[in-house]
């Protein structure tokens, strides 16, 4: 029996091969390889898309948060709040924009920063609130931006994981200063490698950005600040933008395959189901669940042929790279005690109905065999 991946990266591509083979050949004709044309169709037809002004193509997802640090001259060892629970990236750019991480919990139900842990992280050198938009959803975007403005934080957004989600008609970037995200392949709106942008509703800021992913230069050979070399592929703009005329219809097929584990899991013991928060339209990067005993169920998976995964097992405030920040275990108990449980299950938008039955029926046998009990709690 064939098996069933994490992620169906030659699905999508079968889907717009043709396309991508066309504008792969007009840049090849044209020599067009650096800040061609089509990177500035994808900027301005991705911007229409997340309902923000301005979107500025970078070279990853990780760029596009430290530009936007940088291009707002975040102070050097100010605090940036973000959840214990998100890609290393988060906290990366932050170090590396000049800044110091500061960690605050999640709630239980979303796994989403947690208003309430976030004001309390706050402090005298704190400058800015960070956010991640987890697994396809807004963070709870209406009392962060309270807490900013109450504050006088600058308001950012982690966006890798909700290209095309939104939050009471409002997507990422339009609530803050700005919004990075990621078009790593396995994204909803993935490239054919890395790339990433920034999308922002301010001018100023998007002009910023611009001049410091450009060796920090205003025109050629002018160079007005210190920038860097983090400009998005041609290439990779012909794909984004021929993914992205079916990101809609690929984002509605992710909500579909969802809400068919919702129905296949309802029943299944020791599965605890991810939630969408009120508000949010959901997207779906990843289908997360919480179960007990999860390295033994994963293992199990695996070994039926099931590609399950587990994202950030280890919260990034336990991590070795950032043990001088002097965080210790029980700090942030809700991440921590999710990133014990969480399992993520194969989810792309070609998946089958079939599938995910075969999912569904691996994952109660795997429970059943190493005894979880009701309730998901290890």
């Amino acid at each position: 029996m064939s098996k069933v991946p994490l992620v169906d990266l030659l699905a999508g591509h079968a889907e717009v091969a043709a396309e991508v083979e066309e504008g792969f050949a007009r840049v090849l004709a044209t020599g067009a390889f650096v800040k061609g044309p089509d990177v500035a169709a994808f900027e301005a037809e991705f911007a229409a898309f997340s309902g923000t002004a301005h979107c500025v193509g970078v070279a990853n997802g990780t760029d596009a948060l430290e530009l936007a640090f940088r291009a707002d001259e975040l102070p050097t060892g100010a605090g940036v709040v973000m959840p214990a629970n998100t890609f290393v990236a988060s906290a990366e750019a932050v170090v590396r924009a000049g800044g110091r991480p500061v960690f605050a919990d999640v709630d239980d139900d979303f796994l989403l920063l947690d208003p309430d842990s976030a004001a309390a992280s706050c402090g005298e050198s704190t400058w800015g609130l960070l956010p991640v938009h987890l697994n396809g959803q807004l963070a709870p975007m209406g009392p962060l931006a309270s807490l900013a403005e109450r504050t006088g934080l600058l308001l950012f957004e982690d966006a890798a994981q909700c290209q095309g989600a939104t939050q009471d008609g409002r997507g990422a970037g339009a609530w803050g200063r700005a919004a990075g995200t990621s078009f790593y392949p396995g994204k909803n709106l993935g490239a054919y490698g890395d790339g990433g942008a920034v999308l922002t509703d301010d001018a100023e800021l998007d002009r910023a950005v611009r001049e410091l992913g450009d060796h920090g230069s205003s025109r050629k050979y002018v160079h007005d600040r210190l920038g860097c070399n983090s400009r998005l592929d041609t290439l990779q703009a012909v794909v984004l933008r021929a993914k992205l005329r079916r990101l809609a219809d690929w984002n509605a097929a992710r909500r579909a395959a969802a809400a068919r584990y919702d129905a296949l899991l309802a029943d299944v013991e020791g599965v605890r189901l991810p939630r969408t928060a009120p508000g949010n339209v959901h997207v779906w990067h990843l289908y997360a669940v919480r179960v007990p005993h999860r390295d033994a169920v994963l293992a199990d998976l695996n070994a039926a042929g099931i590609g399950a995964g587990v994202h950030y097992p280890v919260p990034v405030h336990l991590q070795p790279a950032f043990r001088q920040l002097g965080y210790e275990p029980g700090d942030f108990p809700v991440a921590e005690r999710a990133a014990r449980e969480i399992l993520t299950l194969p989810l792309y938008p070609q998946i089958t109905a079939e599938q995910q039955v075969r999912v569904a029926e691996a994952l109660a046998k795997a429970l059943a065999r190493t005894g979880s009990t009701c309730g998901g709690a290890a």
